[in-house]
């Protein structure tokens, strides 16, 4: 009688065990749309009309933001890696153009997921220009390529600024690689706010926010006022895109 109920005991765990095997190896591949919210202090930012002020005390305007995402990948709850195929996984993000905040993403492995990961900018495997010729007209398009095909800029950001009422003045952040030399592309993972399911017939999505305040204030602080123009700058440069690594969270629904 005691084998008896052993024997029911054992196969009731394989049962449980296998249904709880099949809740992840049963879902199917599905798609997922990422919305990215270029936020400072929760909210959205508005170009050229509003004023903000970083913690050198100066005071600013965007007049624009754009930067590249690419080589995006999917972390599941177990640790496993699932990337989206890299031709497809260059986007150009502008602050002007809501289409492009919004990022399709279609035929991802099913699964759970509990974070996201992805590149700012172009790695050095596809640098200067090889091997995403898809994405060169868009960039192109966009003034994302240094006018002397060097690369690509991940970071256009302009617009205005004064320090303590004083007169307004412009400044210029362009961010890039330049050769092996200046290597600013980034690797970013954030952790999702809740599992997300990714299955046939379900539309999850990610908000990606991206807290544009810590341009300036992040792990580095930068002031306008030292130096308003940077572009190929060893020593700036590589502050601003370790900055913009750190600027982003993800909600998930």
């Amino acid at each position: 009688m005691k084998n008896f109920f052993l024997i029911a005991l054992l196969a009731v765990g394989i049962v449980s065990c296998k249904s709880d095997d099949d809740s992840t190896t049963d879902l199917e591949p599905g798609a997922l749309t990422i919305n990215v919210s270029n936020v400072i202090d929760g909210k959205n930012i508005e170009l050229n009309n509003t004023s903000y002020t970083n913690k050198s005390n100066e005071t600013y305007k965007i007049a624009e933001l754009k930067y590249i995402i690419s080589n995006i990948v999917l972390i599941k709850e177990n640790g496993d890696k699932v990337a989206y195929p890299v031709e497809k996984s260059y986007f150009l993000i502008n602050e002007e153009v809501d289409a492009s905040k919004k990022i399709a993403l279609s035929d991802i492995e099913g699964g759970v997921y509990t974070k996201i990961s992805f590149g700012f900018g172009v790695d050095q495997s596809n640098y200067p220009l090889n091997g995403v010729n898809n994405f060169i007209p868009t960039a192109e398009e966009n003034n994302m390529l240094w006018s002397w095909s060097a690369g690509y800029k991940f970071l256009k950001f302009e617009g205005t600024y004064n320090e303590n009422d004083g007169p307004e003045k412009e400044f210029v952040i362009h961010v890039g690689s330049h050769g092996t030399t200046l290597d600013n592309y980034k690797e970013v993972t954030v952790n999702l706010t809740q599992p997300l399911t990714i299955n046939k017939g379900t539309t999850p999505a990610i908000t990606l926010n991206a807290d544009i305040s810590k341009i300036f204030d992040g792990t580095n602080t930068h002031s306008l006022t030292v130096k308003s123009d940077i572009q190929i700058d060893p020593e700036n440069a590589p502050k601003i895109a370790e900055n913009v690594s750190k600027m982003f969270t993800a909600e998930s629904k």
